[in-house]
């Protein structure tokens, strides 16, 4: 029986026009993917056609281009149903991205529901979309943040997070794949461990959903958030997705348009679900694209895709090691694509700067992720991040630019 065919990375970076530029007259080499994933032509002529074809409001014309500027609206909403494996598709609700859903969640979920003395609990490994709007929550209830802290590696210590988790505990929110340090968490046992105590749990996707097969039922989880532009799709569109009974159970975030049935100055009846959390015009060509964008992914496989990007982190982990000076921030045994790193005597701006002047584009910060950098005792890193369009070569070029880093230092 013959295998399955090669990953053919030259077809797939065909897909994508912005990787034929130069840059600062050097090919460019797209490394800062965990920050936005560049768009493969299909997404670029979803969004074009409909632009050029259908475009209207959505929901409530009657003629022509309305009606197939729903379709494709709610063609895109089937699509993330698809992408997750949710059980309807009035579980999936379209917001502006990961942050707006987690926000909605605190705002709409926890909010009405917390009192002094209940507790949230969060990891130390969190970007700060998973933990603001907690804190925001806490101030405006009384309720207190717990966070479950991590290990030299980068993993989270479970341990901890066991004896964390008591009769105060109202909800648990985790990062599914860490940012800064590309750590994937044992999501499938906290919330197992969650939900023996009767917790519901918000799993962080968006740096999960572009690299590995994501399934909420499954996983169980309660909700689960993603953001567009993380999987080759538009900026300002995202996705919660949340349990039929949860979400009916919570009130609307925000009011205006189309998240009503009828108003009046008596008094206002709510849409159904999911149309009651998507108050006004929405990003109907967000939706549009990013349905684009999750036929492309599943068109190549979201495991062939997780394969060849685990190749990519073994071989540029194996090439940056060798690089005296150099030491990788995060190195939990379970890790997604995208390495962190620091250098002796030169600060991450600089290592990007000057790989930027080679056509280079990494990201160089505190990758809204402060905690992390605080608990490495580093006031930044330097991250290379992988997709799915991505080599060997590329790598190559990144520890060539490195080391001509460290020439300029020396």
């Amino acid at each position: 029986m013959s295998g399955a065919a090669p990953y053919d990375v030259t077809a797939r970076r065909l897909d994508f026009p912005i990787l034929g530029r130069s840059v600062h007259g050097q090919p460019l080499v797209y490394l800062d993917n965990a920050a936005s994933s560049q768009h493969p032509r299909q997404v670029i002529d979803a969004v074009g056609h409909f632009y050029e074809h259908s475009y209207s409001n959505i929901h409530r014309g009657v003629h022509l281009l309305s009606q197939e500027a729903t379709l494709a609206y709610e063609t895109g909403r089937l699509a993330a149903r698809g992408l997750l494996n949710a059980a309807c598709s009035h579980e999936v609700v379209f917001t502006s991205g990961a942050t707006a859903s987690i926000n909605l969640v605190a705002q709409s979920y926890a909010r009405p529901r917390l009192k002094a003395g209940d507790e949230i609990l969060i990891t130390h490994m969190e970007h700060h979309s998973n933990i603001v709007p907690w804190q925001m929550v806490c101030e405006q209830t009384g309720a207190v943040l717990k966070v479950v802290p991590i290990n030299d590696s980068g993993e989270l210590e479970m341990d901890a997070f066991e004896q964390l988790l008591n009769e105060r505990t109202r909800l648990v929110s985790v990062v599914h794949v860490s940012n800064a340090l590309g750590t994937v968490n044992p999501v499938e046992r906290i919330v197992e461990l969650a939900h023996e105590q009767g917790v519901p749990v918000l799993l962080d996707g968006a740096q999960a959903v572009p690299h590995l097969p994501v399934d909420v039922q499954a996983l169980d989880c309660d909700f689960y958030v993603f953001s567009g532009h993380k999987i080759y799709g538009p900026t300002g569109i995202g996705v919660l997705y949340g349990k039929e009974a949860l979400l009916n159970a919570m009130p609307p975030y925000q009011g205006g348009g189309d998240m009503i049935l009828s108003v009046s100055f008596k008094g206002t009846t709510y849409n159904n679900l999911p149309y009651k959390f998507e108050a006004g015009t929405p990003n109907i060509a967000g939706a549009v694209g990013l349905g684009a964008a999750i036929e492309y992914v599943q068109s190549i496989g979201l495991d062939a895709i997780a394969a060849h990007e685990h190749e990519l982190l073994r071989y540029a982990t194996e090439r940056l090691k060798e690089i005296k000076g150099l030491r990788i921030v995060g190195e939990a045994a379970n890790k997604a694509g995208l390495i962190s790193f620091v250098l002796d005597r030169v600060h991450p701006h600089d290592i990007g700067t000057i790989l930027d002047s080679q056509g280079i584009a990494i990201r160089t910060g505190h990758h809204c992720a402060q905690p992390v950098m605080e608990r490495y005792g580093v006031p930044a890193t330097a991250r290379a991040s992988f997709a799915l369009y991505n080599t060997r070569n590329e790598v190559d070029a990144l520890v060539e630019g490195i080391r001509k880093v460290i020439g300029m230092f020396e």
